[in-house]
């Protein structure tokens, strides 16, 4: 989960886990959907998690895939090591731990899967969310998917109001107070984009039509490839 949050990685967990719904659950879905597909689910995959924040898919990877080799990927120090704290040494050399940034790897065809996980929600639109999944699509093996979740742009309806409600009520009702709750608004989503702008990017990227495969009020997860 990539957020620039410098805050140690258990109350950092909380309240993303009061912020968004099924967040308990999203990590484990992102890594079964991955294992799941025709690349990533060969012995000892190597799979990218971009922007691996404190390491929710990281615990998930080693549980349910810990054949695969795994680079974990974060620009942020402070999350790397919250994350390697959380992790603990015994990963028997299966994560490779790296402080960049996707853009920066300067790879080509070498994953077999790829997660990324509320980060693309916090790029501008001004050519770097594109320059970020133009990235993760190069660093991908043809046929490689990536498993994409990010805070959406709400779509114009007349009950988008109560659907905000419901997410304030859903803060409030798991503990979140106001404070937290708008910091976390303003670190964790301050860049959203709408479902049409989202499917244009990622096919400028190199990606196919995007796949939904989560939704949570304002939360969504899609399932992309890399054409094969």
């Amino acid at each position: 989960m990539g957020v620039s949050d410098p805050r140690p990685s258990e109350p950092y967990d909380l309240v993303v886990q009061q912020l968004i719904p099924g967040y308990a659950s999203l990590a484990r879905l992102s890594v079964a959907l991955l294992a799941a597909s025709p690349r990533a689910s060969r012995q000892g995959a190597a799979v990218l998690v971009a922007g691996c924040g404190t390491g929710a898919e990281l615990v998930e990877a080693r549980a349910q895939r810990p054949d695969w080799q795994v680079t974990a990927l974060d620009p942020s120090a402070a999350m790397l090591t919250a994350a390697q704290e959380r992790l603990g040494p015994d990963t028997g050399g299966a994560i490779h731990w790296q402080q960049s940034r996707v853009e920066d790897l300067a790879v080509e065809g070498c994953f077999a899967g790829a997660l990324s996980v509320l980060v693309l929600q916090s790029l501008p639109d001004d050519g770097t969310k594109l320059r970020f999944l133009t990235a993760l699509a190069q660093s991908l093996e043809p046929g490689g998917q990536l498993v994409l979740v990010d805070l959406m742009a709400p779509e114009r309806s007349p009950l988008q109001g109560q659907v905000q409600r419901a997410w304030l009520g859903f803060q409030q009702a798991s503990g979140l107070d106001d404070r937290d709750a708008q910091r976390a608004a303003q670190t964790h989503g301050p860049h959203p984009i709408g479902a049409a702008r989202l499917t244009a990017l990622v096919n400028a990227a190199g990606f196919g039509d995007p796949a939904r495969i989560f939704q949570a009020l304002g939360y969504e997860g899609f399932l992309l490839q890399r054409p094969g």
